[in-house]
């Protein structure tokens, strides 16, 4: 079958859990550099999905980072298509900016692991019933969405409302990073503090961080990769 599409948007992404996951379910994976300048745009002909990963760029910067705008075209033609499509926290509000709705600053900054609520809706959805009211997930996000024309908000969170959400039957968007796995939690963290102090501009310290993945990195990966286990899936019934 066709491959599903892992859009890289960050020069440090590694796909966390994403790759081992999609491993036993027989999908298939390419992966578009889209931060590569001389990468070219793969043809959704070619693709069975599309799995949108973050980044630490606002999505409405594309004056300074043309890819931007590239991939909220390539996201807007995956809907228009009916493909799956995936987005993964800036993959998230790059949906619903690719669907003319806002992105603006969320009302506090949140890193690390904070809880979300399902809403009544998450019970039914293919992708996330999973996930049960408080779980902790992995956040690093300053920016938030407004829910696209149409959608159904599948979960909330206690200081950010909008955490994760459905378009029709094989669209998503998803705030937390539920790839992510500890190389790339360390990783992050190292790039950070090498420019900035986390605790002045993010209210945790990278040791609270870390503290916080040894606790709860098992148990949050499981869920990522039962995720992508069911977005497979539904990759498979589109095929």
């Amino acid at each position: 079958m066709k491959p599903v599409l892992f859009v890289r948007n960050e020069a440090f992404e590694t796909f966390g859990i994403a790759r081992s996951a999609f491993e036993p379910t027989g999908v298939p994976v390419q992966v578009f550099d889209a931060i590569d300048a001389d990468a070219p745009r793969p043809s959704l002909d070619d693709v069975s999905g599309v799995v949108m990963f973050g980044s630490a760029y606002n999505v409405d910067d594309t004056d300074h980072h043309p890819f931007l705008k590239e991939i909220r075209d390539l996201t807007r033609e995956a809907v228009e298509r009916g493909m799956p499509y995936l987005g993964i926290c800036l993959g998230a509000q790059v949906l619903a900016r690719a669907l003319d709705r806002p992105v603006p600053l969320a009302p506090v900054r949140e890193v690390g692991f904070e809880r979300m609520h399902p809403t009544p809706a998450a019970a039914a959805d293919a992708l996330v019933s999973h996930y049960a009211d408080g779980d902790l997930v992995f956040q690093w996000h300053q920016d938030t969405f407004e829910l696209p024309d149409g959608a159904e908000l599948l979960a909330t969170g206690d200081a950010v409302a909008l955490q994760a959400y459905r378009l029709g039957d094989v669209t998503w968007g998803i705030q937390w990073h539920f790839e992510i796995d500890r190389e790339e939690i360390d990783t992050w963290l190292d790039v950070f503090s090498a420019e900035g102090d986390l605790l002045s501009e993010w209210g945790k310290t990278v040791e609270t961080v870390r503290a916080e993945a040894d606790a709860l990195l098992v148990g949050h990966e499981a869920k990522g990769a039962e995720t992508f286990r069911r977005f497979a899936e539904v990759v498979r019934e589109r095929s």
